[in-house]
This record gives structure tokens, C-alpha cells and sequence, in this order.
């Protein structure tokens, strides 16, 4: 190997030499700068943002003192009344009882009026709650009542046209079709809507049909009712397996999930009020969907 060629590429004139420790200079200068220079930006607030962020924190905080002191009451049914539920509402044991005794006969109360006769409730006390009470409409329509097993007959609203209200349950596509704005398609999506529910255990459950308007849901509601409380299959809630809680069309797959990790890390699912305490269970529709459970 020739070292003397090697060398002559580190030979530099005397420019050359000086270029370089400049160079050199500048990037100990650039190095030095970087370490010690400070690049991070500090957000200077005024003391008037900062006065209006200490109100708004404690605005905050009040609200949600004053929420959580009073707490949301939804529509329920008192026929799923359980004890905790009526301590909250304010009812004694013997109260309490009095309602339990009643269901376990497996009878229901229909009327604020009859719930007051089984429970002895006070007028104030039912004043205060009763708001609240949701019965389903095939009990609030009825006349007569003897085991869900009498059959409503609507009188006619005038003098010229009488109407014969039909158990929609038995109802088959041609009658849906008689009603103005119902053809073939809506006709089988009302159809196919009660076989996934086995049966509809209130009116409520027509709005839950795609693409029914308002005006043909107060037509079909004139037409038919659920005159006649249907035999249904009732899920066993805490026996169920996710796949057979999924295929409920009011819970699926999310919430059916949801219900299994609860019965689980809690214990057996006692009412439908425990049921309300699960996430995305759609509490507004508890009355109907108590209906199709067994606890």
C-alpha cells in the first residue's frame, strides 16, 4: 500500500486550513446555542382569563352538586315496583309487600286507581308518584280485565261509519293494507316486526316500524290494538346466553354483551330496574321490554 499517495489528500493550503477552522468554529457555536437555548413555549394567561377560568370551575362544580342531588325519574311501570325502588319512592314496607303479595298471584295493577286499593298508598303519596306511572296500552284501553283473556271491542266514533278495532297480533297483510297509505311493503315490514317480538305487547312498538309517517300511525292505532295479552316465550334473563340475549331485537349484540358482564360481576339480574342500570339500555321503553323477560 502506497501511504505517500494516502497523504497527499491531507495536505491543505494555508486558506484551506483557515476555512476549516472556521467551520469547525461554527458548529461548536450552533451546538452550544442548541443545548442551551430554551425552545418550549410557556402560554402566558391574563389575570382576567384567569379569574373567568376559576368562576367557570366553580359554576361546574355546583351543577354537578345540583345534579347529582336530583337524580332523573323516568316513566315506569309500578307493576315492576321492587323494594329499593319503592324506598326511593318514598313507600313503607307493608306497602311495599302489599304489591309484591299481588304480583306474585301473577296479577297487575292496570289504574292508579287499583294500585292505590292493592298498595293503600296515601293521596299524597300517590299524587306525587303517580305521574310517573306507565302502564302498557293494551291495560289502559281495556274495559274488562280477567287474566289478559277478554276481548276489546271499539263503538263506532259516528253515527255514519262503525269501526271494529282488530287485535293487530291477528291481524294478516290485507288488513294493514285497508289502511290509507299502508301498501304491500309496509304491510310485511309491520308482519315482520311481530314475528321478530313473537308478538307486540303494546301499540307503543307500531313507532318503532321504518317508515311509518305520523298520520298512518294514528290510523293504524284507531284500527287495531293489542286487545288480548299474547302468549310469549319470556327470555330468562339470567340463564340466556349471549347469542340467545343478541337475537332480542331491543338489545343485540352491544348490549346483550353488556348485560352478560353485569349478571356476572354483579350477581343475578333482579328487575328491569336493574336492567336500566346497564349502559345504552334503552330506559324509555322498560315497560315493554319487562314484558318479554322472566327474572
Amino acid at each position: 500500500m502506497n501511504f505517500t499517495n494516502i497523504g497527499s489528500h491531507f495536505k491543505f493550503t494555508s486558506q484551506q486550513r483557515k476555512g476549516v477552522f472556521v467551520l469547525f468554529i461554527v458548529i461548536i457555536a450552533l451546538q452550544l446555542f442548541y443545548f442551551f437555548s430554551d425552545f418550549s413555549q410557556t402560554e402566558k394567561i391574563s389575570q382576567k382569563k384567569q379569574e373567568w377560568l376559576a368562576l367557570q370551575s366553580e359554576i361546574d362544580s355546583l351543577k354537578a352538586i345540583q345534579n347529582k342531588d336530583k337524580p332523573k325519574i323516568y316513566p315506569f311501570n309500578p307493576n315492576f315496583i321492587s323494594d329499593y325502588k319503592g324506598y326511593k319512592l318514598g313507600m313503607s314496607i307493608q306497602e311495599i309487600d302489599r304489591l309484591l303479595a299481588y304480583r306474585k298471584e301473577n296479577k297487575y295493577v292496570n289504574s292508579v286507581e287499583e294500585f292505590q286499593k292493592v298498595t293503600k298508598v296515601s293521596d299524597s303519596l300517590l299524587n306525587a308518584i303517580s305521574p310517573y306511572f306507565k302502564f302498557p296500552n293494551w291495560a289502559q284501553n281495556k274495559k274488562t280485565f280477567k287474566n289478559y283473556k277478554s276481548e276489546y271491542v271499539l263503538k263506532s266514533f259516528s253515527k255514519k261509519e262503525k269501526v271494529t278495532v282488530l287485535d293487530i297480533n291477528q291481524a294478516s297483510q290485507e288488513d294493514f293494507m285497508k289502511i290509507h297509505g299502508i301498501g304491500e311493503a309496509l304491510s310485511l315490514r309491520i308482519l315482520k316486526q311481530k314475528e321478530s317480538l313473537e308478538a307486540f305487547v303494546s301499540m307503543e312498538q307500531i313507532n318503532d316500524v321504518w317508515g311509518l309517517s305520523p298520520e298512518v300511525i294514528i290510523e293504524l292505532n284507531k284500527h287495531f290494538k293489542v286487545s288480548v295479552f299474547p302468549k310469549i316465550k319470556k327470555i330468562a334473563v339470567n340463564d340466556a346466553s349471549l347469542k340467545e340475549l343478541a337475537k332480542f331485537p331491543y338489545f343485540r349484540y352491544t348490549l346483550a354483551k353488556q348485560i352478560v358482564t353485569f349478571r356476572s360481576m354483579n350477581g343475578d339480574i333482579q328487575n328491569i330496574e336493574d336492567l336500566s342500570k346497564i349502559k345504552g339500555f334503552p330506559v324509555e321503553k322498560a315497560n315493554i321490554i319487562g314484558l318479554y323477560l322472566e327474572f
